[in-house]
Formats: C-alpha cells, structure tokens, sequence
C-alpha cells in the first residue's frame, strides 16, 4: 500500500517538507499542480484565494523535532524557578509569542512585591478595613511603575532583535474577505471590493446592538447570583451549622462558572460577527473583535464586584467574592486551555501510532506518522486569549485587591504554573504558527494602562469609604467627596507626569538608534555626493560632443 504526503512524490527524493497543505477530498490534480507551480514560482499567491474558496483546507509548518526537544529541555520539561528562554522561544517560534511569554515572566515578577507586602498584611489585619488605605495607595504607584518599566524591557528585547524600527507593510485581504471582484485603485491588482457603508451598517444595525443585548444579559445573570447570595445567606443565619457556612461559598463559585462559560461563548458570537461584518485587513478585523471582546469581559467580570463595592458597601462579601472569582477562573483556564488538550492529544497520539503500524508504507513512516499527528493538532490562533487571561488577572489586582490582599499572591502562584502550561501548549498541543515579527504587545499595551486608570478611580473611591477616611469628615460628606476627587484627579496627574518621565526606550538604546540615523543620514549625503560628481564628470563630454555637432 502506497501513502502519499501531497502532490509530490515523497518516496523519490528525500524531499522533507517544512509546510503541509491540506486539501479538501474532491479537488482535482491539475488545481494541486497549478499550486505547486505557483508556489516555486518567483512571484508566490493564491493560497490566500484556495483558503476563501475551501480548495485547501489548512496550510501549517512542521514542528522541527530536534530543534524543539533543545527548546522543551531548557524551556519547561524541567521545573525549577529560573528565566525562559526568551531568544530561543523567540527562534522558534518568532517575535509575537516570545514577547507574550517574555511579558508573562515580568508580570510574574512584578507581582511579587504585591505578593510579599500582600501576606502579612492579610494575616494581621484580615478584618480591620481602616488600614487598607495604605495597600490601596501602593496599588496605585506599582500598576503605573510596572507598566512603563515593562515598555523599556520590551523595547530592549526588540531592538535586540532587530524589530523595534518595525514598521505596518502594506497588508494584503484576510482570507475571509469577501466582495465583488475588481481593480483596488491602490495595488492595481483584481481583488474583492466590498463598500464601506455595507460594513457600518452591519456594525451599527446588527454587532452594536448584539453586543448591549449580551451586556443586558451579563447584568440580569449578575443579578440571579445576588438572590443566590441572600439565599445562602439566610439559610446559614437560620441553621448556623458549618455545611451551611460552606454553603456560603457556593452562589460565587457557581457564578464563577457561569462567567467563564459565559465569556467562552461571547468569544464565539464576536468571532462570528466580526468576521460577518467583512473586515478587508487583518488589523482591522482584531481591533474590531478585541474591543467587542474586552467590553463584554470587562463588564461580565468586574460588574459584580463594582456592585458589591460601590453599591452594597460589603467589604467582606467583596473580599469573598474576589478571592473565589480569581481562584476558581485561574483552575478553569489551566484545565481548560492545557491540561484537558494535552490529555486528548496524547490519546490521539496513540491512536495514531496504532494505525501507521498497521500500514506497510513505502516513505518515511516517522514523517507520515508527524503530519497525521500533527495534522489534527488545533490550530493556534494568537495570543489574543493569552493576553485576556492576564488582562482580567491585571484587574482583579489592581482593581480590588486591597480588600483581599492575597490575590497578588494567587496570582503569582498561577502564573508560575501558567508559564509552563503555555509552553506544553505551543509545544505539545498546538500546530507549530508561523512566525510573526512584533515591535511590541501593540493594542494590550494600551488596555493594560486603560485598566490602571480605571484602578486609580477605584482604590480612591475605595480609599474614601473606609471608617479611618470618613472619621475625619464626620458631619461634611460632600467635602469629603470633592476631597476624594481631588486627590484621584492629582494621582491620575502623578500617573501621567511618571508616563511621561520615564522613557519608553533606555537611554543606550536611544543612543544607538541616534547613531544609527546619524549613520544612514551620512550615507544618502555620501551617495547623494557621488551622483553629483559622476553628472559634473560626464558633462564636459557631452559638451564635446554638441560642439562637434
């Protein structure tokens, strides 16, 4: 029995494809030889066309199985507590992931000291609320520190690199885009037109109210887990039994839960209309799906505990909801993302090894068996869901963590597991990604600073709830208020005076590419020079001539 990989014939040559194409059952020999000749032809397209029109299926690369074990052996197979290997992630699989994996090991660390100054705090004044007003003031100068330190290492690791110059080349149409055919005025090339009003129609008439419809929906479940609440509540008062005193903890970890499950199925619905709404780039498509997305998260995670903090006034119902929301989404993710993929792809493997014995084939069976394996692999979409994770792991810190003051510490905890349950994942679980080049985190650099913002506002209004803040204005609350905001008006101003002064590329680094300007600038001056001095040359001749004439 004779097995083939693709069009060309393996058992000829010892030909070892880096890229598989997998093409759909009834596509004919001549379209697999047209694209063939495309690909090794100078000028390489259509595979883009074939994706849209569901010729081929999926295009991935091979996972390079030496390569990779080096990287598994400094990367996660051992554990102990040391620095990833960032340049190496960054070889293998380019600049986009490793700058996720090197801002998941600084957020790590820059934990810590919410972490340590967390846990004494927590085991000597667990009840007294007067004295969170300095955890709160802390809170507000490390989320504002960590974030533009966080754009200097980055910065450095770029420049290393090579991509920190980077700049947006020209993109051509997702492979999703779809119009009527015709000439784009820009490229001169034919390809799918679709009028920009159809799209903002589509936005404005059906994704906007989709998304409020959800948003309306998010608040009446956090509503539901508030009755849960007082039904705990008074079942405990009534019995006071400890089963009851469990019980207590139930209505959070169910609403937990129901937000995690919640949040999954949104993803699926903004997918969907973004992709319905028929974004022609790529760029366009996530900005699109990631503000549909953070807007839902945002408001399905946090809203419960606005209402509890801000409205309810229970401190101690906040802290217990705060602590069970983080700890039971942190469980989830691991599972979810990690633990349960790799499980199935392990009984996969197996499956696969049993049915490549079973063939006598004439090429290679260790490369037949790494296509098929890897072939039903998932597909690895982005860090899109990585950065989520970390930004609503962000929030429950900076937002409300000194009414428990342990949630740095969980955090730190998680994150320390979450490094080597991602680097299974890319490994292990995923299809290996093209690599992408990067200059930064680019759209979540911005979501993380929005989120410090709304942090200041806050533990100040946090800060002027506490008993130790309103003993001073027993009998004036509205001084108190113009107090509360004039002190969160100056820390937001502190916060962008340190933004400012601080700079977002180390002062070697601004040296170098100074000098690197300076460099080029003297270059095009020398070549500009040269041009010059070859037309004075030729001149005289061409003088010579006309004179002769």
């Amino acid at each position: 029995m004779k097995v083939t990989l693709s069009a060309l014939d393996t058992s000829e040559s010892s030909f070892m494809p880096l890229v598989v194409i997998e093409f759909a059952q009834d596509v004919k020999e001549e379209t697999k030889e047209w694209l063939k000749n495309r690909i090794i032809a100078p000028k390489k397209d259509g595979v883009r066309r074939l994706l849209t029109s569901g010729i081929v299926i999926q295009v991935f690369p091979l996972h390079d199985n030496e390569a990779l074990k080096k990287l598994e052996d400094t990367w996660y197979t051992r554990f102990a507590l040391k620095y990833q290997p960032i340049d190496s992630i960054r070889g293998y699989f380019g600049e986009t992931i490793a700058l996720y994996f090197g801002f998941l090991e600084y957020f790590t660390f820059a934990l810590i000291p919410m972490a340590v100054i967390g846990l004494p705090y927590y085991l000597f004044v667990w009840e007294d609320y007067d004295k969170y007003v300095i955890f709160a003031s802390f809170n507000l100068i490390w989320s504002t520190l960590i974030l533009e330190v966080w754009k200097r290492g980055c910065a450095n690791m770029t420049y290393r690199w090579g991509t920190l110059l980077m700049k947006r080349k020209f993109e051509e149409p997702r492979p999703g885009f779809h119009g009527v055919l015709g000439i784009n005025s820009i490229t001169g090339k034919e390809e799918p037109l679709y009028p920009s009003y159809k799209r903002q129609l589509r936005i404005y008439l059906v994704s906007l109210p989709f998304v409020c419809l959800c948003l309306y929906f998010s608040l009446y479940v956090m509503m539901i887990y508030f009755d849960l609440e007082v039904w705990a509540l008074g079942l405990h008062e009534n019995s006071g039994s400890e089963w009851t005193s469990v019980l207590l903890y139930v209505p959070s970890i169910i609403y937990a839960i129901v937000i995690e499950i919640m949040n999954r199925l949104y993803r699926y619905a903004a997918e969907f209309l973004t992709s319905w709404e028929n974004h022609r780039l790529e760029s366009a498509y996530q900005n699109h799906l990631i503000l549909k997305v953070l807007v839902f998260n945002f408001l399905n995670c946090f809203a419960s505990l606005f209402y509890i903090a801000f409205v309810l006034k229970d401190m101690k119902l906040l802290r217990q909801s705060l602590a069970t929301l983080l700890i039971t989404s942190q469980i989830l993710n691991q599972i979810v993302e990690s633990l349960l993929p790799y499980w199935l792809q392990r009984k996969h493997g197996v499956r696969v090894k049993r049915k490549v014995q079973a063939l006598k084939v004439d090429i290679d069976a260790t490369l037949y068996e790494q296509v098929i394996l890897e072939k039903e692999m998932g597909t690895y979409l982005g860090t899109f869901d990585d950065y989520l994770e970390l930004f609503l792991q962000f929030g429950y810190v900076s937002l409300f963590s000194c009414v428990y003051p342990l949630a740095a510490a969980f955090a730190v905890l998680n994150n320390f597991t979450e490094v080597n349950s991602d680097a299974l994942k890319m490994c292990r679980v995923f299809k290996r990604p093209f690599s992408e080049p990067s200059a930064s985190i680019g759209v979540w650099q911005l979501a993380f600073e929005t989120m410090s913002v709304i942090s200041v506002v806050t533990n100040c209004a946090l800060i002027g709830m506490s008993p130790q803040v309103n003993a001073i204005f027993p009998e004036s609350k509205a001084d108190l208020i113009l107090i509360v905001v004039a002190v969160e008006h100056a820390l937001l101003a502190l916060k962008f005076i340190l933004a400012f002064a601080i700079p977002d590329k180390p002062r070697h680094i601004q040296m170098k590419l100074a000098r690197l300007e300076f460099e080029s600038l003297e270059a095009l001056k020398q070549q500009q020079m040269k041009l010059v001095t070859e037309n004075l040359k030729e001149e005289p001749k061409e003088s010579g001539k006309e004179k002769a004439t």
